[in-house]
């Protein structure tokens, strides 16, 4: 599997290429997790626009990444899903938990107006 990593503001996009199952999934875990500590970001945009296969394996990187970043405040979305990707977070009731976009540059724009938000509250 391929990463390709974008820095918006505090937010990492992890762009994945390939499939995402037991044979992949620790090495994504390890890659993102040292690259947001290296860049110091707090929130996590995952762009499956280009993930072929997942199994558990993948769903347990996102909820991972999701109960890493949630009591600090930080926050995990998900963008580009096929639908064969989409149903199977939907089936483990992923979206519960971490919102879907249809793009990465959605995602983006979603983060920076909840952040706008709570800096008007303050």
């Amino acid at each position: 599997m391929e990463i390709i990593y974008e820095i918006a503001g505090n937010t990492l996009t992890a762009r994945l290429f390939g499939e995402m199952d037991h044979y992949t999934a620790g090495k994504v875990r390890e890659d993102i997790d040292s690259t947001m500590k290296q860049y110091e970001t707090i929130n996590l945009v995952f762009d499956f626009s280009r993930v072929t296969f997942m199994d558990s394996s993948g769903i347990g990187v996102v909820l991972g990444r999701y109960k890493i970043l949630q009591p600090s405040g930080g926050k995990v979305l998900i963008a580009g899903c096929s639908q064969k990707i989409y149903s199977i977070l939907n089936m483990a009731g992923v979206f519960f938990l971490i919102p879907c976009t249809q793009t990465r540059e959605e995602a983006i724009r979603l983060l920076q107006e909840q952040e706008a938000e709570k800096w008007k509250r303050k």
